[in-house]
């Protein structure tokens, strides 16, 4: 499998940046395995279009929410998971 690029809406960083940085780089390296072996817990989320994916990290309880464009992942969001679905 190829590994697919990164992008980040300026929200989504300024959200990383506001967490801690070992939890941030955590979140980092979860995102990157992911982009580079399509391993991880990741679900469609419901009623959102076009399709918004988010990445359940097991460190921490933060979540990532990101569109899948075949090639390139579009990061949107950066929360905890208390918050990330509002």
């Amino acid at each position: 499998m190829n590994r697919k690029k990164i992008d980040w809406r300026d929200q989504a960083k300024a959200q990383l940046r506001a967490i801690d940085r070992p939890t941030a780089l955590r979140i980092l390296h979860a995102l990157a395995d992911f982009a580079a072996t399509g391993d991880g817990d990741v679900k469609r989320l419901q009623n959102i279009e076009p399709p918004e994916f988010r990445l359940r990290l097991r460190v921490g309880d933060y979540r990532l929410r990101f569109h899948d464009y075949g090639p390139t992942l579009y990061v949107t969001a950066v929360r905890r998971r208390r918050e990330a679905y509002r």
